[in-house]
């Protein structure tokens, strides 16, 4: 996931290194939300996992320091009124304390005042406990861009925490990260030698990534292995072509489109426009929307694709810490609305992935078939900032058209099925197998009085 909010006022922009633009021809969320960048990545692809929905944009907050320099320190705010108010028992004076303290007399001089600048932010943030807010600097929020426009150097995994460990969230279909046999699940718990107890995403992040041609190496541990092992993988340019379309037959005789969208991205809207013209010149018996291992993108991409199956219907919902409420609503035109659906899903399915799963769920346009998805239903602002450097913060959480939180939680399938070890060391899969029984069954959704299954097939 990614929405951007505009705050009242004439606003500087961002660096447009910092911050990717969105294409013009925005439609009605953009409108909502005063034509800004609509994204909602909830992972990306060098190593990283920016999950989410995020707003971003760039505002003109650089404060100015004073001009009155006290000869002692410097002054002890930069700006008064953009603090409000602070409660008593805290003196700022401690900071520029702390500051001269170091300043002055670490061992290893000189100390960069940049470093303690950032490092105070960073920290700042942290200080939230939650791993989906983070101050990024201008280098890191300029890899974070350019990530969302589908090319980078790195190994094509995106990680996150969950349950308090840094894992594999999904490697990208061809990525290095794939090729070493990387799995969505798989904790990380050393890179190049560092523990990554206690390891913030972003720092795992700059870890983890790197020029093409270099290498890293992962100390990984499987649920299902014995003890853990080492994962050498070279890093190299991932290219993400967002949407994938196909024709296969079932066992039945149905010929059934199947679409795969790797990651809402800037082409994602396009693309998945080309591909359901192709689906439909098929005459097709169904569709088969393959979302696993898709870890999220642009918000408004998620919302397009939603409403190639429902029309004028709400498709997401936000809460805010102040109880406010704001839906997205499809305005596609519903191309396969009453076709029968399968949305496959897995533990690597997350933020945008996990919306349009939902939603099609909820307004029982489809069947979701596979295992649970990752879990991550929160809201992040992100925010360029005037020297490059930028601020991701959560500030809503997302709910799915009937008022779901998925939150940690992710979304049970219709019908659950897993991908063992055998079945990877056998290439075969299981879920897209279930997946055609259901439509040689004639047990889809939407298909009308069909019941939707439930079982779970281990």
């Amino acid at each position: 996931m990614d929405v951007i909010s505009q705050s009242p006022g004439e606003q500087k922009p961002a660096p447009a290194s910092s911050l990717p633009s969105r294409r013009e021809g925005s439609r009605a969320i953009r409108v909502l939300k005063r034509s800004a960048v609509l994204y909602l990545l909830v992972l990306v692809g060098t190593g990283g996992f920016i999950s989410g929905m995020f707003y971003g944009e760039g505002r003109d907050k650089a404060a100015s320091p004073s001009s009155e320099q006290s000869a002692e320190r410097p002054a002890r705010v930069v700006n008064a009124d953009a603090l409000g108010e602070i409660p008593e028992d805290l003196d700022f004076n401690l900071f520029w304390d702390v500051w001269n303290e170091v300043r002055a007399n670490y061992v290893r001089q000189p100390v960069s005042e940049r470093d303690l600048f950032y490092g105070a932010l960073r920290g700042m943030v942290a200080a939230l406990d939650d791993p989906y807010s983070v101050f990024l600097e201008p280098q890191t929020a300029n890899e974070f861009g350019k990530e969302l426009k589908g090319t980078f150097d790195g190994i094509g995994a995106e990680i996150g925490i969950k349950q308090g460990q840094l894992q594999i969230v999904a490697p990208l279909p061809d990525s290095p990260a794939e090729r070493a046999g990387l799995r969505p699940g798989d904790r990380i718990l050393a890179i190049d030698g560092t523990d990554t107890t206690g390891m913030a995403v972003d720092e795992a992040v700059s870890k983890i990534r790197g020029e093409k041609g270099t290498v890293v190496t992962l100390v990984i541990y499987r649920g299902d292995g014995p003890e853990p092992f080492d994962v050498q993988i070279t890093r190299s340019q991932i290219v993400v072509k967002s949407v994938n379309v196909k024709m296969e037959t079932t066992p039945g005789g149905l010929n059934i489109g199947i679409i795969e969208i790797r990651q809402f991205n800037e082409e994602t809207t396009s693309l998945f426009d080309q591909a359901v013209r192709e689906v439909l010149g098929k005459n097709p018996a169904g569709v088969i929307l393959n979302l696993r291992n898709n870890p999220g993108g642009y918000l408004d991409a998620a919302v397009d694709v939603a409403g190639e199956w429902v029309k004028e219907q709400v498709v997401v919902k936000e809460k805010t810490a102040q109880g406010n409420e704001v839906e997205f609503r499809s305005d596609g035109r519903a191309r396969f609305e009453g076709l029968p659906t399968v949305v496959l899903i897995n533990q690597g399915s997350a933020s945008g992935a996990e919306i349009v799963a939902g939603a099609l769920q909820d307004l029982g346009a489809a069947t979701l078939v596979g295992m649970k998805t990752f879990g991550k239903g929160s809201v992040q602002d992100f925010q360029g900032l005037p020297d490059g450097s930028a601020l991701k913060l959560t500030i809503a959480e997302w709910l799915t058209p009937k008022g779901r939180s998925i939150n940690q939680q992710g979304i049970d399938p219709d019908l659950a099925i897993d991908l063992i070890e055998e079945d990877y060391n056998a290439d075969r899969d299981p879920q897209l197998e279930a997946a055609f029984t259901l439509f040689d069954a004639r047990t889809v959704a939407p298909l009308p009085g069909a019941p939707r299954a439930t079982s779970t097939v281990e």
